[in-house]
């Protein structure tokens, strides 16, 4: 499945994300040489319709197609296939950011694997992971690792910074087994901002020579940690502020992306007395009850939350979840967390 290259292909710099397909037979693995040798890896596309990293990328290596790149490259185009359509992922594919651990038998793990073989032996200096919300958020950087570099590679994106653990199928994750590695959220697709504060990070790391061992101030990022993913609950009918469906989205729901809630917001509407929603934990465990009461049909938080990621896209709520819940993690805090 995988193609790997040592040139850019000469039409592919002209080609929005709906048309690499016809450039590219598939997922593929670019090597690109620069001036520095340790290998800054950027990876685009893992969901077809997050297209900012790619017009991000484009822009940037069509400024260095005539001089020579600051920093030796490693492209990762993902799932062109989904991008041709417009779709996060085919019916029936994998989500192409859930199959990292590469311990599957799905068609897409004997992939993963190869790009690991081939990462395995080079001197990586970081890696980036590109991808949009289709919800309102912030512009945010997520890191895997409290270590100093993740953090301070992170704060050159943003200081809004985020840590988890799960989902631990991530390429980040898998990324920081090799170098400091980040997932940019760059907002939605389409938006100008997003492509140009992407293009300025990685713009950035290939300039950057060294990340600094010291510890951030704390005054310097905003840190929080990922403590929840919400699913709504398997053959739920989800609705947008609509009467008679067994789960209905506020109207503006998104909006409430990174809002501390108190205990007793209205998180939305349930169609019984049953919640339709499931909270699971870092370590796997179901904790709807500790979060969340129907009360008159109404969704009620039981205790102060956070959410990230809201979004009112119905099939990405299927696909992947409603949401993440997130709690401030002082930096000092953090750091010892690192250390233990």
């Amino acid at each position: 499945m995988l193609t790997i290259l040592d040139e850019l292909p000469g039409a592919l710099l002209q080609c929005d994300a709906r048309q690499l397909i016809s450039v590219l037979s598939g997922p593929t693995l670019i090597h690109l040489e620069g001036q520095r040798k340790e290998v800054l890896f950027i990876s685009v596309l893992l969901h077809g319709n997050e297209i900012t990293g790619w017009e991000a990328l484009r822009s940037i290596l069509s400024e260095y197609r005539d001089k020579p790149l600051p920093r030796s490259l490693c492209l990762f185009i993902g799932n062109v296939a989904a991008a041709a359509k417009g779709w996060r992922c085919l019916p029936g594919q994998a989500d192409y950011n859930r199959i990292w651990k590469a311990e599957g038998i799905a068609p897409e793990h004997p992939l993963v694997r190869e790009v690991q073989a081939e990462l395995a032996d080079m001197r990586l200096f970081a890696a980036i992971d590109i991808h949009n919300n289709s919800g309102m958020n912030p512009h945010y950087a997520c890191i895997n690792r409290l270590d100093a570099h993740f953090l301070h590679l992170a704060r050159l994106f943003s200081r809004t910074i985020v840590y988890f653990i799960m989902p631990d199928e991530v390429m980040s994750l898998a990324m920081a087994a090799y170098c400091p590695s980040v997932t940019l959220e760059c907002g939605q697709p389409g938006e100008m901002a997003g492509v140009v504060h992407a293009r300025e990070f990685m713009e950035a790391c290939l300039h950057l020579s060294v990340f600094s061992d010291h510890a951030l101030p704390d005054r310097e990022i905003d840190l929080f940690h990922t403590v929840a993913t919400i699913k709504v609950k398997p053959d739920t009918h989800i609705g947008l502020a609509e009467g008679g469906a067994d789960f209905s989205l506020l109207p503006d729901m998104d909006k409430l992306n990174f809002t501390e809630l108190p205990a007793g917001s209205l998180f939305g509407w349930s169609g019984g007395q049953h919640l339709p929603l499931q909270v699971w934990d870092e370590r796997g465990r179901e904790m709807a009850a500790r979060y969340f009461e129907v009360s008159k049909g109404e969704i009620i938080t039981r205790t102060p939350l956070m959410p990230s990621m809201l979004s009112l896209d119905r099939e990405i709520i299927r696909q992947d979840c409603l949401c993440y819940l997130m709690e401030r993690l002082p930096l000092a805090q953090a750091q010892q967390k690192y250390a233990d």
